[in-house]
């Protein structure tokens, strides 16, 4: 199984970059990370935040295989605890097929990126910035994996 981060933006501060890398080394062993970065559409004057999610969106759909489970990180998904998520990646390692979360770009998924996703999830009911999400997301993910290991690093 693998499991791909898909990103729209790039150029992160040097901090996200070393709390990403940090997380996504340790888990290299037991279940490898790709992020894949993708620049952000074109926003300007002359172009709406619609096409610019569009063109987002066309970047994201190509970076999927067929046969992956999609998962959307969305303001309006669904919210898991610690222990949750960590079931739900257990069943997920069972099954074998790849994993692709998506974060989209500043004014979020298009409708097609979100209509490919089979779940979507909120981090929080909080608004973080896109670099947080990515520090989030990859710090639970490590936290889910140690939980299923049964390493001390997640108290309750």
């Amino acid at each position: 199984m693998r499991l791909n981060l898909i990103a729209v933006g790039h150029k992160m501060p040097s901090w996200v970059k070393e709390a990403y890398d940090d997380y996504s080394r340790r888990l290299s062993a037991r279940l490898p990370v790709t992020l894949i970065e993708l620049p952000p559409g074109k926003r300007s004057s002359g172009v709406t935040p619609e096409r610019a999610m569009a063109d987002e969106g066309k970047r994201i759909l190509a970076q999927l295989k067929l046969d992956s489970q999609v998962v959307a990180l969305d303001d309006q998904g669904r919210q898991r605890t610690t222990p949750e998520l960590s079931q739900w990646l257990a069943e997920r390692l069972r099954d074998g097929r790849d994993l692709s979360f998506l974060i989209g770009g500043p004014d979020g998924h298009a409708p097609e990126v979100l209509a490919r996703a089979q779940e979507r999830w909120s981090l929080s009911k909080l608004t973080l910035p896109h670099q947080l999400v990515r520090v989030v997301f990859i710090e639970q993910i490590y936290r889910a994996v140690t939980l299923l290991d049964g390493h001390p690093y997640h108290r309750e």
